[in-house]
């Protein structure tokens, strides 16, 4: 799978951008603010729908203009033409041509793993970043998870609004409770099933990368330990304390554990680097193990902020990708690619919202 041609118009710095990427290695290289994330946070929202720095469409539209257009061609087993377009009063999402009506439609056409600064959030961040780990990679793995999602986040929204109303309705909070038990069990259960799946592979790179010095474990840390209906009618009166549902998988987290303790606490700023660079490079194994070839990698500036020893826990990720003639794309202000990987590297100078192919350097 690769992504064959990206459109953007009026995105973040991009008037306008038509490029062709043939399969491999291609290097964006530019000073600071010129667009090179950009065009990575543009790959990656062809493939989820968002953004991985975590803004929302409104940020995404070029200063003055009213929305964006993002379009792609995506070669795989079959091809493929995606266009969105997106701004406050019109949104438009097609597939080859056809409006797309359900998201689960979309989903899993491209396959994205990003490795950027903001991965940190996975070890130092919120639970919430643990648990958008989860669901994005049970989204683009399962068809069924984003519906349940999407169920229980609109039970949850229903029953916190009536829990925060001066007189509660029971019925109604049973009906929504009823929603929240269906939909958040099955959510718990897809969950368990990935972990430790997801805790194997990170373990391995880790050790890859630490060269076999640190031992990372994955758990996961469910809000619901036995029984989701007891628990939920046992939280009654806390939540008419706090007038929120206190209980499910909205609260859910992942353990991460270094040499049997906490990593958040007491990991030091290399391990916790460590710690996020293998658990994406669990999250590439794991899609590829799947679907049998690699996502395409989007590497974000981060090779002049790892040392050599971190940098070769991602040679043989990025070597199966070489092998499978799939595609990674590397930011970097120089010309730091990794010698390891030999000169077949596509170069591109990123200059004021411009895109344009660099000339190939001497092997």
């Amino acid at each position: 799978m690769h992504l064959a041609r990206l459109r953007l118009r009026d995105f973040r710095n991009y008037p306008r951008l038509d490029a062709e990427f043939a399969p491999g290695f291609h290097l964006l290289l530019g000073d600071n603010a010129q667009g090179k994330t950009n065009i990575l946070e543009a790959v990656y929202l062809v493939a989820t729908l968002r953004s991985f720095r975590g803004v929302g469409s409104a940020q995404m539209v070029r200063s003055g203009q009213k929305g964006y257009f993002v379009g792609s061609h995506i070669v795989g087993q079959g091809e493929h033409e995606t266009k969105m377009y997106w701004s406050l009063r019109e949104r438009n999402l097609s597939l080859d041509g056809m409006p797309v009506r359900k998201v689960t439609d979309y989903l899993g056409v491209l396959r994205t793993v990003v490795f950027c600064t903001e991965d940190l959030l996975l070890v130092k961040g919120p639970s919430r970043s643990r648990r958008r780990f989860l669901d994005l990679l049970l989204s683009q793995t399962s068809p069924a998870y984003l519906p349940l999602l999407q169920r229980y986040t609109r039970a949850l929204r229903s029953r916190n609004a009536i829990l925060k109303q001066p007189t509660i309705n029971p019925l109604l909070l049973a009906g929504f409770s009823q929603e929240l038990l269906q939909a958040g069990g099955e959510i718990t259960q897809l969950r368990c099933e990935l972990a430790p799946k997801i805790s194997a592979l990170a373990r391995l790179a880790c050790r890859r990368i630490a060269s076999d010095t640190e031992d990372l474990q994955i758990e996961y840390l469910p809000s619901v330990k036995k029984d989701f209906t007891v628990e939920l009618a046992q939280s009654a009166a806390r939540e008419r304390t706090y007038r929120t549902t206190v209980i499910g998988p909205h609260r859910d987290d992942l353990d991460l554990l270094l040499n049997g303790r906490s990593a958040t606490q007491y990991g030091s700023e290399g391990q916790k680097r460590t710690l996020a660079i293998a658990m994406k490079v669990a999250q590439a194994d794991y899609l590829t193990g799947l679907h049998g070839t690699p996502p395409i990698l989007l590497i974000d500036d981060i090779m002049g902020e790892l040392d050599l020893k971190r940098r070769t826990g991602l040679f043989p990720l990025l070597q199966r990708s070489r092998l499978a003639r799939s595609q990674v794309f590397m930011t970097a202000t120089e010309e730091n690619w990794p010698e390891e990987l030999g000169r077949d590297v596509q170069r591109w100078l990123v200059k004021e919202g411009g895109l344009c192919p660099l000339p190939a350097t001497d092997s």
